[in-house]
């Protein structure tokens, strides 16, 4: 268990090292929900909507138009530690913790206000919790099921520091959006209905995973026919007696969803996006914006340098041979489909939309969700090769290219690359390197500047690396069984089957 919780906190310290984007609008409509529920007693966000135009306008009062989920988990921590931002000692601080970040603010804004700070300290602290512990635990249990389907400590090491560092998922990993949460509620809920723990009953593991599966859609409408798809794997690998665990695992979210919407738009229904406030033309083109796949949103999401994935993170394109491999194995067909669908899934969906692109966004932010889909196979192909030099250079490589790459625009300036800005890394990502202008995050505290200011997050993070690729002990050794030719989709030991 070293190995895991070295990847917890190497993930956990990287997430919140970069400060959450001030002055999202997504971020922001999201947590005016939850300050909204909190400290006021309704949904209606009225007295915060000046900071957002993500929001939904219905009978003269302001609501998010954003799905609840996330906020939701956000109500108990903000309202466990509101107490403690409103006391008196603390408030006296709000003027001297903004100050570190002075220099990173526009000179016409309005300044270092309390109430402004307050906000930004309330934003970062729910993210560690309901966002980026949740995503760090997560590595450390893709490292364990790597484990589980025959990769060695050391690549399984890398694997999941791969997903969780060197893909899109990790700028969302340390923000206040649904997205990295939805990828971790799906493959969770996939790798639960692959093999529940041994000591579980059925009706537990059942619940857990339907409780999962609707979670994610109350924090994303679109993952639903990727949980459709999950939930149908799991009837078949786990049999129908699953069947009502996961319809009231399922119906906790679902009445929490309704009894929102009623209270908000009363109709039992999510509607907030058909009153949003602003793009209601592409809104109301085809259904809620999707229409057709067209294939400059397919090439943009996957190799455009404006939002590809593949652009970002060229590792990824080894789940390409590994889900070759894969369909060969007949006895794992069953997940192979699901590695395979819920990508395509999600890549279609956002594929059909005219607003594919997601707005201000750190690479393609829509489809975080489908990454550990891609990354699962991916990595257990750097497994199955670990053994050879040339290949563990190669993997390495890919690796550290796509480690750079989503860093440097997950780092650069204040916000998120506009969906304006095409030539994302010519026109933005570079010229903002070149000022030193840098997101805020915890070496400016240190009174670090620009580049300088990430100099102790790469230092930590090579450590922890160095630390993860040391020998086996040889308990270890011993204990780690070699690994053969992997699958490429996870196998449940015959007893299971």
């Amino acid at each position: 268990m070293r190995r895991f919780w070295l990847i917890v906190f190497l993930l956990f310290f990287s997430y919140a090292y970069v400060l959450p984007r001030w002055s999202d609008w997504n971020q922001n409509s999201r947590l005016n929900l939850v300050l909204a529920l909190v400290d006021d007693g309704t949904p209606k966000i009225d007295r915060y909507v000046a900071n957002t135009g993500d929001y939904a306008l219905y009978n003269g009062h302001a609501y998010t138009d954003k799905p609840p989920g996330l906020s939701f988990l956000g109500i108990p921590v903000y309202a466990a530690i509101r107490p403690l931002l409103d006391a008196p000692p603390v408030q006296a601080q709000f003027d001297r913790i903004g100050s570190r970040f002075e220099e990173t603010l526009k000179p016409d804004g309005s300044g270092l206000r309390a109430d402004k700070i307050r906000f930004a300290l309330v934003q970062y602290l729910l993210t560690l919790v309901v966002v980026a512990l949740p995503a760090a635990l997560f590595g450390g249990f893709f490292f364990l099921v790597l484990q589980r389907l025959g990769v060695a400590p050391a690549p399984a090491s890398i694997g999941a520091l791969g997903y969780g560092l060197a893909t899109s998922a990790a700028p969302y990993a340390g923000n206040f959006y649904a997205h990295q949460l939805v990828a971790v509620l799906l493959f969770t809920a996939f790798a639960l209905a692959w093999s529940p723990p041994v000591r579980w009953s059925p009706w537990a593991s059942g619940a857990l995973v339907g409780l999962l599966l609707g979670w994610a859609v109350i924090s994303e409408y679109p993952a639903a026919p990727a949980a459709a798809m999950i939930g149908l794997y799991a009837l078949y690998r786990r049999g129908w007696r699953w069947l009502p665990a996961m319809a009231a695992g399922g119906a906790l979210p679902g009445v929490l969803l309704i009894g929102y919407d009623l209270a908000a738009f009363g109709t039992p229904w999510p509607i907030g996006y058909a009153y949003s406030a602003l793009w209601q033309e592409q809104h109301h083109t085809g259904f809620m914006s999707l229409t057709a796949p067209q294939w400059e949103a397919i090439w943009g999401l996957t190799f455009s340098e404006f939002r590809g994935l593949f652009f970002r993170a060229p590792w990824l394109l080894l789940a390409l041979p590994a889900y070759w491999i894969g369909w060969r194995r007949r006895e794992q067909r069953a997940e192979w489909w699901v590695l395979v669908l819920v990508p395509l899934a999600f890549l279609l969906f956002y594929g059909s939309s005219i607003m594919w692109w997601g707005g201000f966004a750190a690479g393609p932010r829509y489809i975080v969700p489908l990454i550990p889909f891609l990354a699962l196979p991916a990595a257990l192909l750097i497994g199955h090769g670990w053994g050879r030099v040339g290949w563990r250079l190669g993997a390495f490589g890919l690796l550290s290219v796509s480690f750079v790459l989503i860093w440097m625009e997950a780092t650069a300036t204040q916000l998120f690359p506009s969906d304006a800005i095409r030539a994302t890394w010519r026109e933005y990502v570079i010229p903002a390197w070149q000022q030193g202008d840098i997101a805020r995050n915890a070496g400016m505290v240190l009174q670090l500047e620009g580049a300088a200011s990430l100099l102790p997050l790469l230092v930590g993070l090579v450590a922890g690396i160095i630390i993860l690729l040391r020998p086996l002990e040889t308990s270890e050794r011993t204990a780690a069984r070699p690994a053969a030719t992997p699958p490429t989709t996870p196998v449940a030991p015959p007893a299971q089957r």
